[in-house]
């Protein structure tokens, strides 16, 4: 099932499940580091309930606005509609974008008040070097084919546990631990915990996610071809098409970060 809501009704889902994302990312990570004293464990623990938060919420506000969580989903829907297919208008974009930052922010403050933290603090976890920037890279261009592969195969209904298994174990596979999300990764800054990033840190890891986004696009159009506007039917290739008439079909897109 789909609805066709309005732009803020669309906002206030993206704003509300990016800030549940950084709830569960963050959350797990101050319960699973304070637990236990190995880092293994500790990941291990943050990787699945990221996993599983992650699915759920994408399951749940996929119909709505497509759930994507994550700037770079966004832009990916952005440039379909550009290229012929069904996506967002740039208006919705930077709408989408303000919500998505404001609700992992958000996010992240409540964590940390939530186990007795002092909200607002900024992460002190300096992530630098190029091999982290590389990880980067790689985690978003592989979220975005996943998303897009299975978007022009047909099978869309896949997408969020498909996405759930994706970060789950690129959390292990890459040097950087697969933020992936420029969004959460601004969010991630505002948690001096297990798993917050430096705000020094900040420019080069959204400049890799950005790189990485427009990777996964090409390889996508690569291995799969483009999709058209009318060969989709009415599962489009990267979230909502963003308008509230009901002669334009809601896409359910469920797509997201990590």
């Amino acid at each position: 099932m789909t609805v066709h809501a309005s732009l803020p009704r669309r906002a206030v889902a993206e704003l509300i499940g990016t800030a549940g994302l950084l709830v569960v990312v963050i959350g797990s990570g101050i319960q699973a580091a304070g637990l236990s004293h190995d880092t293994g464990v500790a990941l291990a623990a943050n990787s699945l309930a990221s996993a599983i938060g992650l699915g759920l919420i994408t399951t749940l506000f996929g119909p709505l606005s497509g759930a994507h969580l994550n700037p770079v989903v966004t832009l990916t829907s952005w440039w379909a509609r550009r290229t012929g297919g069904e996506g967002l208008g740039g208006r919705e974009v930077l709408v989408y974008t303000a919500a998505q930052t404001a609700g992992a922010i958000g996010g992240a403050v409540l964590a940390e008040a939530m186990f007795g933290r002092a909200p607002g603090t900024f992460s002190t976890h300096v992530r630098g070097g190029g091999h982290l920037l590389v990880g980067e890279i790689v985690a978003t261009a592989g979220l975005v084919l996943v998303i897009q592969g299975l978007e022009r195969i047909g099978r869309p209904k896949l997408i969020p546990a498909a996405v759930a298994a994706y970060i789950a174990s690129a959390i292990w596979f890459t040097s950087s631990g697969s933020f992936a999300n420029p969004a959460g990764t601004i969010g991630r800054a505002f948690s001096d915990s297990f798993t917050g990033i430096a705000p020094q840190s900040l420019p080069g890891f959204v400049a890799a996610q950005l790189a990485g986004g427009v990777l996964g696009l090409a390889l996508a159009a690569l291995l799969y071809g483009s999709t058209r506007r009318g060969t989709a039917g009415t599962t489009g290739v990267t979230g909502t098409t963003g308008v509230t008439a009901p002669a334009t079909p809601v896409k359910p897109a469920y797509e997201t970060i990590g």
